[in-house]
């Protein structure tokens, strides 16, 4: 349906200062160049038109999901709900405009009124209920250790170990939390879990623009990480390591964060590791958005896999490190359901294999799960490991 009111009727003045009160201020910095649409996954796909560039100035004109009409209203809870928070566009962007916080703002709005994604609704009403987006019992979320013997954290322990929920719960990606443990105990690293079952960082519940519940969990995992006296914490996913290390400090977090590539690196220049076994494979690496341009992390990665003997590295041509492209799953993606044409992880997963690697090493638990259920999907013949499964594997 097309909006027959004048742009004058349209502009909304309110809409623009609640927008920016929740974090959408870059909208005066953008001067509409365009650089953004020509780097958003969106335009690899290019079944969708994703008007990126507009979104700012949407937004600074009150226009941004502030529509009454049912049907403009759904079209524009699909516009919002397209981002998947890759940050090519801020990494590329002259003037650094963060849209994918303009939209996360605009999400809010949505979210208060009731008026986004049914899949979405679910994911944040289990994420509330029950401290994941899965719905999984919290007292199964530390199973996969006790099945390790690991030990519930003590203070003066290296590190608190903080599984994410894929890697807590989905079946496949507990191997990746069982991996870690038995690389960390064979290093003589000293490591512990939470008895009182960690809840989610929900850092994508945020994203979703579900503010009330990434606060609650925040506390409730910052009280629980307080009353165990942790200072540093080791997490395996980039979506917890994001929240933990730029997020939880709105809320006076005091902890170190490190992410499971960056010690497993050190761990292996200071000689505590020493890969033995051939793995005599092409593997390529897939950089993750969210530890690789929200967070810096490109060639720690790639240094425990050269580590390996036998390994062959590849790269995708063009599109690796700060220029990859995203698994599709951020933001809250990974729970929608995209139609076959539109999916941004088949695009990726087709660079990856044209490298012609047998192996795709991942280094999070979202992208794992993507690449692999579209690799499956598309019969695509790839193999998916997280880079400590690969690590593990040498060292038997």
């Amino acid at each position: 349906m097309t909006d027959k009111r004048s742009l004058t009727e349209r502009l909304n003045p309110e809409i623009r200062e609640f927008l920016v009160e929740m974090g959408a201020e870059d909208v005066f910095k953008c001067y509409q160049c365009g650089k953004c649409s020509s780097v958003c996954p969106w335009f690899q796909v290019g079944t969708y038109d994703f008007p990126v560039y507009r979104l700012p100035l949407e937004a600074a004109l009150g226009m941004l999901a502030s529509s009454e009409d049912k049907d403009e209203l759904a079209a524009e809870v699909d516009k919002i709900y397209r981002c998947v928070g890759c940050d090519a566009c801020v990494d590329q962007c002259p003037h650094g405009v963060d849209i994918p916080s303009i939209l996360r703002a605009a999400r809010r709005i949505l979210v208060d009124y009731g008026s986004y994604p049914e899949a979405l609704k679910d994911v944040v009403g289990r994420t509330r209920d029950t401290g994941n987006p899965m719905g999984g019992p919290a007292e199964k979320r530390l199973d996969w250790a006790r099945r390790l013997d690991v030990p519930a954290y003590e203070p003066g322990m290296d590190y608190l170990f903080f599984s994410c929920c894929l890697s807590s719960y989905d079946p496949r990606i507990t191997d990746v939390s069982a991996a870690i443990a038995t690389i960390l105990k064979a290093a003589g690293v000293s490591f512990g879990v939470l008895e009182s079952a960690d809840k989610c960082c929900s850092e994508a519940i945020r994203r979703v623009g579900a503010e009330d519940v990434f606060l609650e969990n925040a506390a409730a995992n910052l009280g629980a990480m307080a009353d165990a006296g942790v200072t540093r914490v080791l997490v395996n996913s980039p979506h917890c390591y994001t929240a933990f290390k730029n997020e939880y400090p709105e809320s006076n977090a005091r902890f170190e964060v490190v992410h499971i590539t960056e010690l497993l690196a050190d761990l292996i220049r200071g000689g505590r590791i020493q890969p033995a076994a051939e793995f005599p494979r092409r593997v390529v690496y897939h950089d993750p958005c969210t530890l690789g341009r929200q967070n810096g992390v490109y060639e720690a990665p790639r240094e425990v896999l050269r580590s390996v003997p036998a390994l062959q590295l590849l790269e995708v041509p063009e599109f690796n490190r700060r220029f990859s492209l995203c698994c599709g799953a951020g933001s809250g993606a990974l729970w929608v359901e995209w139609e076959k044409e539109e999916r941004i992880a088949a695009i990726r997963l087709n660079q990856l294999a044209a490298t012609g690697a047998d192996v795709i090493a991942v280094a999070c638990p979202y992208c794992q799960q993507m690449l692999e259920e579209t690799a499956k999907s598309t019969a695509v013949e790839i193999e998916v490991l997280d880079v400590a499964e690969i690590l593990a594997a040498s060292l038997e």
